[in-house]
């Protein structure tokens, strides 16, 4: 895992020993850095600037996105599974102060991203097959406890406006989707620039970025009106972003020129 001095956008230095490192999150409230390490089935955690305190959890698959309750010190991974296995998908939700797995939770299909509602104490987890988004509690983790039918193939990107009680879902088939939580009602609000990957909220400037592998691009939604204010080209391949919230900063990770991109919005 690359480290980036996100004040001076430098490279600073890169963490080892995370295999197959698929997703990082960060809690600022705990001041703690997880990653999910899809070659070995676990998740690290350890306090940030402090790499050398890296402990692993093993979860119960393949570990790709990440949320984390900070009020209950719980972290949800979405695994995913190798097509040949029989195994049940699961996610994997661990206690991060005992640092052990506490459920394992059996899913209807191969996941994406997940994000966490501090409102509901729910995790909200994509589904790519059948296509929906699945509800789970936080604190009694024992089960699904609801969940929306996407009307497009590949619910991938996924994030949430607690404000306005809504979820964005960014679909394969290279469709917007917004997920109202209160009545539940699933719309289909735009067409992307292709199929997408990671997308972020920026809820300060009511802006939502989608990033889009091919043809490399991040197109940037006004989630007030839900249109299209403009495309940012990036680079061919590049599917995943970060984004830092108090500068409005967006990272584009360039893999043909191994480069990252820094976008400023205004």
């Amino acid at each position: 895992m690359d480290v980036i001095d996100s004040h001076n956008d430098k490279y600073l230095r890169s963490i080892p020993d995370l295999p197959g490192v698929a997703g990082v999150l960060v809690s600022n409230e705990k001041d703690l850095v997880f990653t999910s390490n899809r070659g070995e089935k676990t998740v690290g955690l350890f306090p940030y600037g402090r790499e050398g305190k890296l402990e692993k959890v093993k979860v119960g698959g393949f570990p790709n996105g990440l949320a984390f309750d900070p009020s209950s010190d719980t972290l949800l991974a979405a695994n995913v599974s190798r097509q040949d296995d029989p195994a049940p998908i699961t996610v994997s939700v661990v206690e991060t102060r005992k640092k052990i797995l506490a459920a394992d939770i059996i899913v209807p299909g191969r996941t994406r991203w997940t994000v966490f509602d501090n409102k509901m104490d729910r995790f909200y987890v994509n589904i790519s097959k059948p296509p929906q988004i699945v509800a789970i509690e936080s604190k009694d983790p024992d089960g699904i406890t609801a969940s929306y039918d996407i009307p497009a193939t590949g619910p991938h990107g996924l994030d949430i406006d607690l404000e306005n009680r809504r979820l964005f879902c960014a679909c394969d088939q290279g469709g917007l989707f917004t997920v109202d939580l209160d009545s539940g009602r699933v719309s289909r609000v735009s067409d992307l620039s292709g199929p997408p990957d990671v997308i972020f909220y920026n809820s300060r400037l009511h802006h939502l970025y989608v990033a889009v592998g091919e043809p490399g691009v991040i197109d940037v939604f006004d989630t007030d009106t839900m249109k299209l204010v403009q495309t940012v080209r990036t680079e061919l391949g590049a599917h995943t972003i970060a984004y830092k919230p108090d500068a409005n900063k967006v990272y584009a990770f360039m893999p043909e020129s191994h480069r990252a991109s820094v976008f400023i919005d205004e």
